[in-house]
């Protein structure tokens, strides 16, 4: 990759000023940002804003650096209203611009997923959507299959579970790992279905069927060479802790932090870890614990998503007592009612009406939960009813 990467760079510095030098390097921001490891150049991300700010969006070297400074802007967590606006001009009309769509060949599937997903990650999940389903539909018309339909299928699955259709995205990322093993293992398509699966049962809350997935897949390090949505490490994490491996999910999501920072990617919804590290250490290390909770609560202030703000406050009232608690729980609540994604809004519904001994809205995050296919929230909320202990 890195070797791919020099050789457009080397060549798009002997090319004059014009489009195809502007092409030459936004294939060359394209591949970097695909690129896992540490960035290449320590001023990537400055270079890119500063070459996209001069794009208008009139060709489709211009609208190729626009959706990977929204990609870029996304992944390190920046403003999501500046973001959207980024990624709006590079689309005409709305729409992907003639010798950009999914079955084009000169740019390639990977610019066009980093477009959905920035609008996924910033909680423009309507555009997200659209934006998968037409690639999907776009290679079954043409009959595509192996990679681009591996990917179709899973981000198709990726967009259900951030909206919280959990059953739906279930389906759609066991087609497109079935799919995934034809076309080889290994592959960043590979691990692209294998972690939103995993991810996925986990919320649902069937965390057996989880790791025997990950054990069946392969999903452990050494991690690919290539970005993967969401982050695996901090994924990965959340699996060792929900099957009470604690340390090592401990570990892990210390590295996934670590790697995360090493790229400057800070969006707190793709790359989750430290909301996860600041639960589970909750008991063992409060003071760390809480330095992470603000952490996680100036990167989602930073992106200004409703989901975001939202989960940070779920954090925070999981490190607090008392009245505290009920009050930071229930203006999570509030955010995550208007967020896109439901899933995240039961939980947060569940977690207040425990706090706030409410059975109401344990009854209203039980409807939530069943909704989204979140059987493990279902569960927990009806042991909670059934014992009814102070509840009001």
């Amino acid at each position: 990759m890195e070797e791919a990467v020099r050789t457009v760079e080397a060549e798009a510095a002997r090319m004059p000023a014009g489009p195809t030098r502007m092409r030459l390097q936004a294939v060359q921001f394209m591949w970097e940002g695909v690129h896992a490891g540490e960035s290449l150049t320590p001023d990537r991300s400055e270079r890119l804003a500063e070459l996209a700010a001069t794009c208008t969006g009139r060709d489709n070297a211009e609208r190729a650096l626009l959706i990977l400074r929204g990609f870029d802007a996304m992944m390190r967590g920046e403003n999501a209203e500046e973001i959207a606006e980024i990624c709006d001009r590079a689309l005409v009309n709305g729409r992907l611009a003639p010798g950009l769509g999914w079955t084009d060949n000169e740019w390639g599937v990977e610019l066009l997923l980093m477009l959905a997903s920035s609008y996924a990650y910033t909680d423009r999940l309507d555009r997200a959507e659209a934006l998968y389903s037409e690639a999907l539909q776009a290679y079954d018309t043409a009959g595509w299959g192996g990679g681009h339909l591996v990917l179709a299928h899973a981000y198709v699955g990726l967009a259900h579970r951030r909206r919280g259709r959990l059953e739906a995205a279930e389906n759609s990322l066991r087609e497109s790992l079935s799919l995934a093993e034809r076309v080889g293992r290994g592959l960043p398509l590979y691990w692209t279905a294998t972690c939103n699966l995993v991810d996925t049962l986990l919320a649902r809350g069937h965390v057996d069927e989880a790791w025997a997935m990950a054990e069946r897949h392969g999903f452990a390090p050494p991690y690919p060479s290539t970005v993967v949505l969401p982050d695996p490490r901090s994924v990965r994490g959340r699996l060792l802790l929900a099957v009470g491996r604690t340390k090592e999910g401990v570990n892990e999501l210390e590295a996934a932090e670590k790697a995360a920072a090493a790229r400057g990617h800070h969006n707190p919804v793709h790359v989750f870890a430290a909301a996860d590290l600041a639960r589970a250490l909750a008991t063992e290390d409060p003071a760390r614990a809480a330095r992470l909770a603000v952490d996680v609560r100036r990167r989602a202030e930073r992106l200004g998503t409703d989901t975001a703000i939202g989960e940070a406050l779920r954090v925070a009232a999981a490190l607090e007592t008392g009245q505290r608690a009920v009050r930071l729980a229930g203006q999570a609540v509030t955010y995550l009612e208007s967020s896109p994604c439901q899933y995240e809004h039961a939980a947060a519904r569940i977690e207040y009406g425990v706090l706030a001994r409410s059975v109401p809205d344990l009854e209203r995050g039980v409807a939530l939960a069943r909704s989204c296919g979140a059987d493990g929230l279902v569960e927990r909320a009806r042991a909670e009813l059934a014992t009814g202990v102070g509840l009001r």
